[in-house]
């Protein structure tokens, strides 16, 4: 086997490393700390896959392990993260019950509500077995992509650490905007709907103008608004994509 081939390969494991430290950072709390590992895990599957087409070393291997990788980096962090945001929402204590949304057997008791943030971890799973056996999506996703999921469901811990907004922090912790958000992200997972993807067959404006406008206006929120732009910007991806005619 040529070393080349490999390359990519362990920077799909990087990936997966990145993502494993995510979520032993995540289960103590530590939102802030697993965001960062989370995001470098999303940094080496962006180049993972630019590597494995400029070597030329793409494998059904490689998009295997990409998946593998993803679902703990883009499935089961973001899963996490929401389960602990619920148990906040709620006052459960991570494995305690102190309300009556709970389960109680031979001594042990655990809140149930926050179960329900797993379920972005299950859509997640599925979301990319459809994707391995889906050929079509080559220039677009069908769905939001994991990593832009994982995005959004990180996003709102940043925001209360760093912009800390009475408001912001009110709606975050609220335990009916938590759940809606969780049913909403299960489905755009797993939707019927195009989505372009930030691949440039080249770099002319009039074949990318939407990526163009999209990363330009991403940036300025980003730098207007901080953490606060991200759920702002999932969703200009999707009103931009439902409006694009090409993807």
């Amino acid at each position: 086997m040529q070393i080349k081939s490999f390359i990519p390969n362990f920077v799909t494991l990087l990936n997966l490393l990145s993502g494993s430290i995510a979520v032993l950072f995540a289960v103590q709390n530590h939102f802030v700390t697993a965001a960062l590992f989370v995001f470098l895990g999303i940094f080496f599957d962006f180049f993972d896959g630019l590597l494995a087409r400029k070597l030329n070393v793409q494998s059904a291997l490689g998009v295997q392990l990409d998946s593998l990788a993803d679902m703990v980096t883009s499935g089961l962090v973001p899963g996490i993260i929401m389960y602990k945001l619920i148990a906040i929402a709620v006052d459960a204590p991570a494995m305690e019950a102190s309300n009556d949304w709970s389960l109680h057997w031979s001594g042990f008791s655990m809140a149930l509500a926050p179960i329900i943030g797993l379920f972005i971890t299950l859509a997640s799973a599925y979301r990319l077995a459809k994707f391995n056996i889906d050929e079509d999506q080559q220039t677009y996703f069908k769905g939001l992509p994991t990593p832009a999921n994982t995005l959004l469901i990180m996003s709102l811990p940043l925001i209360m650490e760093f912009q800390n907004n009475d408001l912001f922090n009110e709606i975050i912790l609220n335990k009916w905007f938590l759940i809606i958000l969780t049913i909403v992200s299960c489905y755009l997972l797993n939707a019927n709907i195009k989505l372009f993807a930030l691949k440039f067959k080249d770099y002319s404006f009039k074949n990318n103008a939407v990526r163009y406008i999209f990363i330009i206006l991403s940036i300025v929120l980003l730098i207007v608004l901080h953490f606060a732009a991200i759920p702002l910007i999932i969703l200009l991806y999707i009103i931009f994509s439902l409006l694009n005619k090409k993807h």
